[in-house]
């Protein structure tokens, strides 16, 4: 297979199944359990149920698929790039809770920003003028979108310019500008295949979370609510199918492009979700957000025809 028909199966691949991801997720962190009302807030189980369905996946991916060389990467880079990756999610899953889903979506369509950023600064990696510029339209929708009109009748809380959700929003988009970088590390030194990096990332992700469930003890609360509301068992096993499957086409993406054109490609894939969580949910969008929105995916497309020049490494 060629690379341009491979970047387009990956491409599709990442759509298709976080499409159907950012639905689920929405369904159970945005959703009401039970006659009370009760909601879904233990971040750091979803994410776990995630990596263990992820880790099997991976593992049965290279017993019947393994790769012709044997993995060099260090441990180090896998235990780093596990904590931002982990840390990214959880943040992301948390700013749920104070912000809507297509807030969350475009906000995380910056992606390409601290990935471009933290590429040249830890990854050793340059980038063409074009590049930037693109990129800093993007920042410019970002920020339009997430900007918060000042209301009268509001609380101090609410009329910030910040509040807690998108503090977290930026703090996951920061880990994920670590994640890339660190994986372009991988990439350059070690030519790490896109198996290895799923297995070993989740294998550490794994254990981190492992010692936060027992130490917070959220894993008891996970138990608990499961047990008193059942249906959303299944609900977690799609989700985290949907995510196996798009992790995949990420890491495939990611070990055979680089960790910018698989930031662009699954940043476009989310003017789609934003469509879908508006006709689904009836999550309410302003005219300013709407066309915030076209900015940040018109940065995207420009860059996606006009600034394919390759990066270079320092």
């Amino acid at each position: 297979m060629d690379k341009r028909a491979k970047f387009t199966v990956c491409a599709a691949g990442i759509f298709v199944c976080y499409f159907f991801y950012g639905i689920l997720q929405e369904k159970i962190t945005r959703g009401t359990y039970g006659t009370q009302g009760e909601k879904f807030t233990h971040s750091l189980s979803l994410v776990f149920v995630q990596c263990v369905v992820n880790y099997a996946f991976a593992r049965l991916v290279l017993k019947a698929f393994p790769e012709e060389s044997p993995d060099s990467t260090k441990s180090a880079y896998y235990a780093v790039s596990a904590v931002t990756y982990l840390l990214a999610m959880i943040f992301s899953n948390m700013a749920l809770q104070w912000v809507n889903y297509p807030t969350q979506v475009v906000a995380k369509s910056g992606k390409p920003i601290p990935v471009m950023i933290l590429g040249v600064l830890l990854g050793r990696k340059s980038y063409p003028l074009k590049k930037y510029l693109f990129v800093l339209l993007v920042v410019i929708g970002v920020a339009l979108f997430m900007f918060k009109d000042g209301k009268s009748n509001s609380s101090q809380a609410d009329s910030s310019l910040l509040g807690l959700g998108e503090i977290l929003l930026i703090l996951s988009l920061t880990m994920d500008g670590v994640t890339g970088a660190v994986q372009e590390r991988m990439r350059s030194e070690s030519k790490t295949k896109s198996g290895h990096m799923m297995v070993n990332m989740n294998l550490w992700s794994m254990m981190f979370l492992s010692v936060a469930l027992i130490g917070t003890g959220q894993i008891f609360d996970f138990i608990s609510f499961v047990q008193r509301y059942p249906q959303i068992v299944l609900q977690l096993l799609l989700f985290s199918a949907f995510s196996a499957l798009g992790q995949f086409f990420i890491f495939w993406t990611v070990s055979d492009f680089g960790p910018l054109p698989c930031s662009i490609v699954t940043t476009t894939r989310k003017f789609f979700t934003v469509l879908a969580s508006v006709i689904f949910f009836g999550n309410p969008m302003l005219t300013r957000q709407w066309i915030a929105t076209i900015i940040v995916f018109v940065g995207l497309f420009l860059d996606s025809f006009y600034g394919k020049q390759p990066a270079k490494s320092k």
